[in-house]
């Protein structure tokens, strides 16, 4: 068996939270990769009630911890696609996963409804690998 707990970080990218009842974009935090040569965006959705609702994925990169320099990734920095990463109502309790290897330093997320009037539950976790230095803290850091 091989380890992979020291080799990983994870910082929290949509937080669990009461469900949006609305078309109301749900936006991450900014995330930093410093230190870190991988990175995958994991969403996790619970129960969507909405029978015709779309949820549209994009993602942010830049160099400037505020993002001014803010830019869309070019296809070939992503590991999947945003239409992969994106959902609609009939993925109740599923996962979504986008990987970026672009060299940007920092990435932030964005989850757009349409036709959303029912329940949407989601979160969200970045997971940060390859560490320049290791172990990684634990708890994360």
């Amino acid at each position: 068996m091989r380890d992979q707990c020291n080799d990983l970080n994870f910082k929290q990218l949509f937080p669990p939270k009461a469900a949006v009842t609305d078309n109301t974009a749900q936006v991450s935090g900014i995330i930093d990769m410093l230190g870190y040569n991988s990175c995958t965006l994991v969403l996790d959705t619970g129960t969507l009630t909405d029978a015709d609702a779309t949820f549209a994925l994009t993602l942010e990169v830049g160099d400037d911890s505020g993002l001014s320099d803010t830019a869309a990734p070019p296809a070939t920095d992503l590991i999947g696609t945003l239409p992969l990463g994106s959902f609609d109502f009939s993925v109740d309790n599923l996962c979504r996963k986008i990987g970026y290897i672009g060299g940007r330093r920092y990435i932030r997320a964005t989850v757009t409804p349409s036709n959303n009037t029912g329940n949407l539950f989601l979160a969200g976790i970045v997971v940060l690998g390859n560490p320049k230095n290791a172990p990684t803290a634990n708890p994360p850091a």
